[in-house]
């Protein structure tokens, strides 16, 4: 097998975004991955947290602004070549309606998902699908009129005659649309909704870019707008799909169903990595790696002893906050970052795993994503802007 300039481990956003990087700077690059990734249980929008006043050991310290908005720029450019606009940037906050109703900002939105022109608006229709699940359209407006009281509220159900009458989740509904979007629109004309109304749906558009609702839009005069929903997500499917189009008419092989063991080291550096195989094992060689498995909720880190994790593929060295009494606070729901979350694999400027004691493990390993640790990225809210700056900086690294 030829040798790739990168091999990134791992299919979730972070892993997607560095193949997408070092496939742009003209490298060869192969992708293994094992499970469908993190990106159909997210929302599609990316949130930053906070970038100032960071201790030295957090990721964007290591990142730097620079590859922050460069990573944020090649972000939105991707989703724009699959037809997936992105509105928003680093420091902003564009609010988006959720499931249950109540506003949540983020830096980076789908502009189906854009709730910005809601507060001109005079009337907003909340509509539910007939059959569709966890969509509770009387909840959503009462929850909004909080943020909107001065608007008339209106709720509505649509029938789209498609599945026979069965329960039906978000994704049902947007694989049937990507086929055909007119008994939607059909539908939202009886509203009678004017230019200065808006319309809010569940995010049942499609799972390819925003075709889906483009078609729609052109035949209703109201703005129509999108909400999260729970996993999995068409949004975050969508971005998926712009992701793998992207790395496909890049040339770039992706192997899928491939289990990483271990990998092959000449000192400091990853000569090549072994997957799992049925009948024997298989080596992929390469000149560096993008390790991007995640943390403890996809198996990238692992631990069967208390205060002892393991990062099963390379055996990294893992920080974890040691004693039971930082492990957790009495509270789940706290102002406070959970110390369990904190734990991953500290790195230098270059995103290079290092021990306790600074030194490097090795020079052409770059960890990016949940793998990093020293920061609560859900406390945070910075998971998302976390995966994309640093897959940015390792690919370029």
């Amino acid at each position: 097998m030829k040798t790739s300039d990168v091999i990134v481990i791992g299919g979730g956003l972070a892993g997607l975004m560095a193949a997408c990087v070092a496939a742009s700077r003209k490298q060869t690059v192969t992708v293994l991955t094992y499970g469908s990734g993190s990106l159909p249980l997210a929302s599609g929008a990316i949130d930053f947290g906070a970038l100032k006043n960071l201790p030295n050991h957090h990721p964007y310290k290591k990142i730097g602004s620079q590859a922050i908005d460069a990573a944020a720029k090649f972000f939105v450019d991707i989703a724009s070549q699959a037809n997936l606009p992105y509105v928003g940037g680093v420091g902003k906050k564009i609010p988006v309606v959720t499931a249950v109703g109540t506003l949540k900002f983020s830096a980076l939105v789908p502009e189906s998902m854009d709730a910005t022109r809601l507060a001109d608006k005079k009337k907003i229709f909340v509509v539910a699908v007939n059959g569709l699940k966890d969509f509770y359209a009387p909840m959503l407006a009462d929850n909004l009129k909080k943020y909107f009281p001065d608007k008339i509220f209106e709720t509505a159900k649509i029938d789209l005659h498609m599945l026979g009458g069965r329960d039906i989740t978000c994704m049902d509904a947007a694989q049937l649309l990507t086929e055909n979007e007119q008994p939607l629109a059909n539908e939202l004309k009886t509203l009678n909704a004017t230019a200065d109304d808006a319309i809010i749906l569940p995010p049942i558009f499609g799972v390819a870019g925003n075709f889906s609702r483009s078609t729609v839009q052109t035949q209703i005069r109201a703005e129509i707008l999108e909400t999260t929903c729970l996993p999995p997500s068409p949004p975050g499917i969508r971005l998926q799909r712009a992701f793998m189009k992207f790395l496909q008419n890049s040339g770039v092989r992706v192997y899928e169903n491939c289990k990483v063991t271990r990998g092959i080291a000449d000192g400091k550096k990853i000569t090549g990595v072994v997957v799992e195989n049925v009948v024997r094992e298989k080596i992929f060689p390469t000149r560096k790696v993008i390790l991007a498995t995640g943390g403890f909720y996809s198996g990238g880190i692992q631990m069967r002893d208390f205060d002892n994790p393991h990062e099963p593929i390379f055996d990294l060295p893992v920080f974890f906050p040691t004693g039971a009494e930082n492990w957790s606070n009495v509270e789940l729901f706290s102002d406070e970052p959970q110390g369990f979350a904190t734990t991953g694999i500290f790195t230098n400027d270059r995103l290079n795993p290092v021990d306790a004691d600074g030194k490097v493990m090795f020079d052409n390993v770059h960890v990016v994503g949940a793998n990093l640790g020293g920061v609560d990225k859900i406390f945070e809210r910075s998971a998302g802007g976390i995966a994309i700056a640093s897959a940015y900086k390792g690919a370029i690294s």
